[in-house]
Protein backbone atom coordinates (compact mmCIF):
# COMPACT_ATOMS: atom_id res chain seq x y z
CA UNK A 1 0.00 0.00 0.00
CA UNK A 2 1.56 3.28 -1.12
CA UNK A 3 1.36 6.03 1.47
CA UNK A 4 2.43 9.65 1.19
CA UNK A 5 2.50 11.99 4.18
CA UNK A 6 3.23 15.70 3.76
CA UNK A 7 4.54 18.04 6.44
CA UNK A 8 6.16 21.45 6.75
CA UNK A 9 3.31 23.76 5.85
CA UNK A 10 2.53 26.88 7.86
CA UNK A 11 2.01 30.62 7.75
CA UNK A 12 4.74 32.92 6.50
CA UNK A 13 5.08 36.53 5.49
CA UNK A 14 5.48 37.36 1.82
CA UNK A 15 9.11 37.03 0.80
CA UNK A 16 9.71 34.26 3.30
CA UNK A 17 10.51 30.58 2.85
CA UNK A 18 9.08 27.19 3.73
CA UNK A 19 10.29 23.67 3.14
CA UNK A 20 7.72 20.96 2.57
CA UNK A 21 8.45 17.28 3.02
CA UNK A 22 6.65 14.19 1.79
CA UNK A 23 7.48 10.86 3.39
CA UNK A 24 6.74 7.90 1.15
CA UNK A 25 6.25 4.28 2.08
CA UNK A 26 5.00 1.08 0.53
CA UNK A 27 7.11 1.20 -2.63
CA UNK A 28 10.60 1.88 -3.92
CA UNK A 29 10.47 5.61 -4.52
CA UNK A 30 13.38 5.65 -6.94
CA UNK A 31 11.21 3.99 -9.59
CA UNK A 32 8.40 6.49 -9.23
CA UNK A 33 7.93 10.00 -10.52
CA UNK A 34 7.17 12.38 -7.65
CA UNK A 35 5.39 15.69 -7.94
CA UNK A 36 3.92 18.56 -6.00
CA UNK A 37 0.51 20.02 -6.71
CA UNK A 38 -1.38 22.78 -5.01
CA UNK A 39 -4.93 24.00 -4.71
CA UNK A 40 -5.76 27.58 -3.84
CA UNK A 41 -9.14 28.41 -2.28
CA UNK A 42 -11.83 28.32 -4.95
CA UNK A 43 -9.41 27.17 -7.65
CA UNK A 44 -8.56 23.93 -9.34
CA UNK A 45 -5.68 21.69 -8.46
CA UNK A 46 -2.55 22.71 -10.37
CA UNK A 47 0.85 21.17 -10.85
CA UNK A 48 3.91 22.84 -9.37
CA UNK A 49 6.93 20.64 -10.10
CA UNK A 50 7.95 17.05 -10.64
CA UNK A 51 11.16 15.09 -10.31
CA UNK A 52 12.12 11.86 -11.99
CA UNK A 53 15.40 11.35 -10.20
CA UNK A 54 17.90 13.69 -8.54
CA UNK A 55 18.89 16.28 -11.11
CA UNK A 56 15.92 15.74 -13.40
CA UNK A 57 13.32 18.22 -12.24
CA UNK A 58 10.76 20.27 -14.12
CA UNK A 59 8.83 23.31 -12.91
CA UNK A 60 5.82 25.25 -14.00
CA UNK A 61 6.56 28.83 -15.02
CA UNK A 62 5.09 30.59 -12.00
CA UNK A 63 7.48 28.90 -9.55
CA UNK A 64 10.57 28.70 -11.73
CA UNK A 65 13.52 30.23 -9.89
CA UNK A 66 11.68 30.36 -6.54
CA UNK A 67 10.88 26.73 -5.75
CA UNK A 68 13.20 23.72 -5.76
CA UNK A 69 11.98 20.14 -5.79
CA UNK A 70 14.32 17.43 -4.59
CA UNK A 71 14.21 13.87 -3.40
CA UNK A 72 16.25 11.65 -1.12
CA UNK A 73 15.70 8.11 -2.33
CA UNK A 74 17.56 6.63 0.64
CA UNK A 75 15.03 8.28 2.95
CA UNK A 76 12.07 7.84 0.59
CA UNK A 77 11.36 11.53 1.01
CA UNK A 78 10.37 14.28 -1.39
CA UNK A 79 10.98 17.95 -0.65
CA UNK A 80 9.83 21.32 -1.93
CA UNK A 81 11.92 24.30 -0.93
CA UNK A 82 9.85 27.43 -1.46
CA UNK A 83 11.57 30.82 -1.41
CA UNK A 84 10.35 34.35 -2.15
CA UNK A 85 6.83 33.27 -1.32
CA UNK A 86 3.93 35.38 -2.53
CA UNK A 87 0.35 35.61 -1.24
CA UNK A 88 -0.80 33.88 -4.42
CA UNK A 89 1.22 30.81 -3.37
CA UNK A 90 -1.32 30.25 -0.60
CA UNK A 91 -3.07 26.91 -0.80
CA UNK A 92 -3.06 23.25 0.13
CA UNK A 93 0.02 21.51 -1.18
CA UNK A 94 -0.07 17.84 -2.09
CA UNK A 95 2.62 15.40 -3.04
CA UNK A 96 1.79 12.72 -5.57
CA UNK A 97 3.45 9.72 -7.18
CA UNK A 98 3.10 7.70 -10.33
CA UNK A 99 5.12 5.09 -12.13
CA UNK A 100 7.00 6.92 -14.87
CA UNK A 101 7.18 10.64 -15.49
CA UNK A 102 5.07 12.69 -17.87
CA UNK A 103 4.82 16.38 -18.71
CA UNK A 104 2.78 18.57 -18.49
CA UNK A 105 1.64 17.89 -14.97
CA UNK A 106 -1.90 16.59 -14.84
CA UNK A 107 -3.38 15.52 -11.53
CA UNK A 108 -5.37 12.77 -13.25
CA UNK A 109 -2.11 11.06 -14.24
CA UNK A 110 -1.07 10.50 -10.63
CA UNK A 111 -2.21 7.44 -8.74
CA UNK A 112 -1.04 8.14 -5.23
CA UNK A 113 -1.67 11.22 -3.12
CA UNK A 114 -0.92 12.55 0.33
CA UNK A 115 -3.43 14.32 2.54
CA UNK A 116 -1.95 17.77 1.93
CA UNK A 117 -0.29 20.45 4.01
CA UNK A 118 -1.56 24.04 4.20
CA UNK A 119 0.64 26.95 3.15
CA UNK A 120 -0.53 30.47 3.92
CA UNK A 121 1.43 33.51 2.76
CA UNK A 122 0.34 36.87 4.16
CA UNK A 123 1.38 40.31 2.99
Amino acid sequence: QVQLVESGGGSVQAGGSLRLSCAASGYTSSTYCMAWFRQAPGKELEGVARIRSPGYATYVDFVQGRFTISRDNAKNTLYLQMNSLKPEDTGMYYCAARYGCTWPLYAADYSYWGQGTQVTVFS
